[in-house]
């Protein structure tokens, strides 16, 4: 299959020696290096790749223009993620491509497989940033100030990488041309190791963000400064830990604080600063609100009795994306086709997506493939080379019924 052949150039771009987990971070090198992969393989396939103001890129098999429909992902990642989360659902996409033409499909309305750019903010700190900006969510402005740890703007690198931060903004024209949009991706959880079946159909999406948390104190000497005099602001920010613990088990969600800016961060120097991200999810929006508001009091009272200065910001919000009953059953019915057990699970996540992000714009619905350990955002993400294939194949068989079914535009959701 030719997906083997597209995977084995893919996997060693980007990967650390070390850890073994990928850097693909956009607008840097190994990110550079995966964008021009997909061009060189899309391009291999005759296909026409362009890149739209927003970073994202496009591979065109047939002229743009309306009915379209779409497939693909994205290829940068965490810091030290895994091979899968993203990457799967582009070189998928191709070798579904591929897979098409053996069977002698000709479409008659334009296929695009579609690398999005900034899936997972963790360069620049919003996540599905491409998508949010192509759809109007983001505002070029902001986008273009946001700065990555080294003070970097999205503006700076994104125009040191060829492209012109000025084209940037909202594109309704080109989510008007998609009848429908497909994103494969590895399952982030192991609800599908324990079914007959290598691939599922998406349900939804929790509704989820990130806030920002700056709490403001006093530097001073580790070893002469009494403990009653001190402005420590880290001791607030040891709160709002463990209130994002509490909250979460409390409302039945997820709330993690991963990513922390210590300064002056000396061994022997109370901290003058500290920045952290609060990263919450939830099954519904109240709940969510919840674990924010919890986390938001507990870190503010602690703030107050150890004399430290507070804010909290919210830097990115999704609402529960409810992907569209019908599109889903459709791509459910085609892919149990055939099955011993024609019943395809639909899952919910709590992992945020393009898909997400479009599904408010275009009828969109989503594909996972089977991850035995259900570990994500880790060198340990995997899925088996045998369920990759049966995504690949369900991905052909998903898009050859979307090609072939009339074109449904205003109400397709």
């Amino acid at each position: 299959m030719s997906f083997d052949r597209l995977w084995a150039d893919l996997e060693p771009v980007g990967r650390d020696a070390g850890s073994g987990g990928y850097r693909r971070h956009t607008w840097a090198g190994a990110d550079t290096d995966a964008r021009a992969w997909f061009t060189e393989a899309a391009t291999a396939r005759g296909l026409d790749v362009r890149a739209d103001g927003n970073g994202n890129l496009w591979a065109w098999w047939g002229a743009p223009g309306p009915g379209a429909v779409a497939t693909g992902s994205h290829l940068d990642s965490v810091p030290d993620g895994g091979a899968f989360d993203g990457p799967l659902g582009v070189a998928s996409a191709l070798a579904a491509v591929d897979e098409l033409r053996g069977r002698g499909v000709a479409p008659a309305r334009p296929l695009a497989v579609t690398v999005f750019a900034e899936e997972e903010g963790g360069r620049f700190g919003v996540p599905c940033l491409g998508s949010r900006l192509s759809a109007g969510e983001v505002s070029p402005e902001r986008a273009r100030g946001l700065t990555d740890a080294s003070g970097v703007t999205w503006g700076q690198a994104m125009e040191a990488a060829g492209h012109d931060p000025a084209a940037m903004g909202a594109d309704p024209g080109a989510l008007a041309d998609l009848d429908v949009f497909v994103e494969l991706h590895v399952e982030q959880g192991r609800a599908l190791e324990d079914t007959a079946h290598p691939v599922g159909v998406a349900a939804s999406i929790w509704p989820h963000g990130r806030w920002r948390m700056d709490f403001t104190g006093r530097a001073d000497h580790a070893g002469t400064t009494r403990l009653d005099d001190r402005s420590d602001p880290m001791l607030p920010f040891a709160h709002a830990i463990l209130a994002a613990r509490a909250q979460a088990e409390r409302h039945g969600a997820r709330a993690t604080v991963a990513r922390a800016l210590i300064d002056p961060n000396g061994t022997n120097a109370v901290p003058s600063r500290v920045s952290a991200w609060l990263d919450a999810r939830a099954a519904d929006a109240a709940s969510l609100e919840a674990v924010v508001d919890g986390v938001r009091e507990a870190a503010a009272g602690a703030a107050r009795d150890h004399g430290v200065g507070y804010a909290m910001d919210a830097e990115s919000l999704t609402p529960l994306v409810e992907f569209s009953h019908g599109l889903r059953d459709r791509l459910a019915a085609v892919v149990g086709a055939g099955a011993p057990d024609p019943r395809v699970p639909l899952l919910p996540t709590g992992a945020g997506h393009d898909a997400g992000v479009l599904a408010a714009h275009v009828p969109t619905a989503m594909l996972y493939v089977r991850n035995p350990t259900g570990v994500s955002h880790s060198p340990q993400e995997y899925a088996r080379p045998e369920d990759c294939h049966a995504g690949v194949l369900a991905l052909a068989d998903v898009l050859q019924d979307l090609l072939a079914r009339p074109v449904r535009r205003g109400g397709a959701r």
